[in-house]
């Protein structure tokens, strides 16, 4: 696929040089766009980076997105700028997700999700990946795929934004729990089934949220949930499986490269599935696992030891 903007590049002020942030600034440079990449550590200000931006592309973890989008907010941002989040997280206060934080600084700009299987360290190998960019505002969503597509990185376009930005972040949760079946050696039959009602649960909340069912059934729901639930590369997953050896939470995060949202993310389902008296086993046992109140192997017990019951 030849790319479409080359001839025509943007001017892309990318947030983050973690390994996220930095493989999305490598996809638009390769395809012919000037990046401006910031940082807390760099030398370019947040003002330099995002001055007579064409796009302004947010990979910070979850914790800085607020402050962050807030210091934006007060450079008067044109209106034509399009902003793209690649965070999966939720805030703990508020439950937002990142593109409801940055549609609430900016209700009169394009905000555009960008979530997908994408471990970082395959596409900068430059294997095969696709994503998924969702948006309120189809012509952001189409503007953002042409950006950002090529012949190693396929884009797709949704309109459901909440359900793409929510299977990106939910997913992490299971993965958590993926890692402690592979890192007990439970087999392949036992984590299929862990897998699957995990995605179950996916859908259960995020239909509830307002996002659609189907959604979950793509790339940024079940594609994602496959690939972060299936390679030691996932953070999440590497999380869930060094509890199952016997580390510690504190050491695991210590030693961990980036941010693995789903350790926050699952206390923050859990509050919410409670409020709104939906169920989430999986999720329940995980949220227990890192407050260490339960082992790794007492919390597969448990599950399989609930009510029978029907599947559907």
């Amino acid at each position: 696929m030849s790319n479409p903007k080359s001839t025509n590049p943007k001017s892309i002020a990318v947030l983050g040089a973690g390994a996220w942030g930095t493989c999305l600034a490598a996809i638009a440079s390769d395809n012919g766009h000037k990046v401006r990449v910031w940082s807390r550590s760099g030398s370019l200000s947040l003002k330099e980076t995002v001055k007579d931006a064409d796009i302004i592309l947010s990979a910070i973890s979850m914790k800085g997105v607020s402050s962050v989008a807030a210091q934006i907010e007060s450079f008067s941002i044109p209106p034509d700028v399009v902003f793209i989040t690649a965070t999966k997280g939720l805030d703990p206060e508020t439950t937002h997700t990142p593109s409801q934080i940055w549609q609430a600084m900016f209700p009169n700009h394009a905000v555009v999700v960008l979530s997908g299987p994408n471990l970082s360290k395959e596409i900068q190998l430059k294997l095969p990946s696709a994503t998924v960019v969702a948006s309120r505002f189809p012509t952001a969503a189409e503007f953002v795929q042409l950006v950002f597509s090529s012949q190693q990185f396929r884009v797709y376009t949704n309109l459901d934004t909440l359900g793409v930005e929510l299977g990106g972040t939910l997913k992490n949760v299971i993965a958590i729990a993926a890692g402690v079946c592979d890192g007990l050696q439970l087999g392949t039959n036992a984590k299929a089934a862990l897998v699957t009602r995990g995605l179950t649960e996916m859908v259960r909340i995020g239909v509830s949220w307002g996002a659609k069912m189907e959604t979950f059934y793509g790339l940024s729901g079940l594609g994602d949930l496959l690939a972060t639930c299936n390679s030691p590369l996932s953070r999440n997953y590497q999380v869930g499986y060094q509890l199952a050896c016997g580390k510690t939470l504190s050491s695991i995060l210590l030693q961990l490269q980036g941010t693995a949202e789903g350790v926050n993310t699952c206390q923050v389902l859990v509050t919410r599935s409670k409020q709104q008296n939906i169920s989430m086993p999986i999720t329940q046992q995980v949220y227990r696992l890192l407050r260490a109140e339960i082992a790794p192997r007492q919390a597969l017990e448990e599950l399989m030891q609930r009510d029978i019951k029907p599947e559907l």
